[in-house]
């Protein structure tokens, strides 16, 4: 298949800090696939990041070389797909502004993740404008390459649907320019920190990509278990330990299977389930360690696949606004 006849698909990530393995099992596994059958933008969401970080602010460049090293040591290959700064491409702020001239203010207050987000980072303020039109942003990022699918799970649906119709109503009053994308859903595990909650940076209980062997042992060794398992003896069930979330994301099957009935027998204890899945951690991220170490000793090579991928996404864009400001007849 010529690239010219592929669809075209948009994602992307804030550049808050180094990445994890939620990022892994969540998304970037599947972004790898996705570059062999699809024309992809993988845009590293720097505005986005502002939106939460604007206290921040000096320390987003840097967070934008962490999650760009990331993304090419796991496997993310700039022959194959266009990997950009979204704020080097500032046609994706002219066409925010634009949508959000017409974006109805209850569209965007019912979104469940404005009062999720508030609610979940209690350390910041994000009573402002720009966290509440987040996703007119996000509309703006996926429109701009006339997208059309986004991979996301099941929870993030709602922030692809709201984009649709901001798609219609852009359309009807203006004519049809965009298409409306489609949700690409994806399988996206919920992998648990070393503290038992979602694996999350804003609650220091991840697990990165770069850590070194000791560190994943020094921090998975003392993670909580499933509860009943007070004594050696007693049985526990996998399935409410949040340890078992990393198998299922990095264990083999079979292997999967044996720890789980050794769990629900007492054949194991905790800590040679943790022994396994350490083990399995430091195999699995060992070939991007090293492809890292590479990146991070060239960064200059870094910096350019970014400035070669921001003028591939800037030519896009262009042709994008031409088209928006004609038919806005400006």
């Amino acid at each position: 298949m010529s690239p010219d006849a592929r669809k075209t698909i948009l994602s992307g990530m804030r550049p808050t800090g180094p990445l994890h393995l939620g990022h892994i099992a969540g998304a970037l596994r599947n972004w790898i696939k996705l570059q062999d059958v699809y024309r992809c933008y993988y845009s590293i969401a720097s505005w986005h990041a502002l939106s939460s970080e604007y206290m921040n602010s000096k320390a987003i460049k840097g967070n934008e070389f962490e999650v760009a090293v990331d993304w090419l040591s796991v496997g993310l290959d700039p022959e194959k797909c266009v990997i950009f700064r979204q704020s080097e491409v500032k046609e994706h702020a002219e066409l925010h502004l634009i949508l959000s001239m017409v974006v109805p203010l209850p569209w965007l207050e019912r979104v469940p993740t404005f009062k999720e987000m508030q609610q979940e980072i209690q350390d910041k303020d994000l009573n402002t404008y720009g966290f509440l039109g987040y996703p007119v942003l996000q509309a703006s990022d996926i429109i701009m390459y006339k997208a059309d699918a986004v991979p996301v799970g099941e929870d993030q649906a709602a922030h692809i649907e709201l984009t649709r119709e901001i798609v219609r109503r852009f359309n009807r009053t203006f004519g049809e320019i965009f298409p409306e994308p489609q949700t690409l859903l994806t399988e996206v595990p919920r992998l648990a920190g070393t503290d038992g909650r979602k694996m999350s940076k804003s609650f220091g209980n991840a697990i990165y990509i770069k850590d070194s062997p000791e560190t994943i042992r020094e921090k998975l060794l003392p993670m909580k278990t499933d509860t009943r398992r007070m004594r050696r003896t007693d049985p526990g069930e996998p399935n409410d330990c949040p340890v078992f979330t990393l198998h299922r994301a990095f264990v083999p099957k079979a292997k999967q299977d044996e720890i789980a009935r050794g769990c629900r027998t007492a054949g194991i204890g905790c800590r040679e389930c943790k022994a396994v899945v350490i083990d399995a951690l430091i195999e699995t991220l060992a070939p991007y360690r090293e492809r890292r170490a590479r990146f991070e000793r060239e960064p200059k090579l870094v910096w350019d696949i970014l400035e070669d991928g921001n003028a591939k996404a800037r030519a896009a864009a262009r042709k994008t606004m031409d088209e928006v400001r004609a038919a806005l007849g400006f």
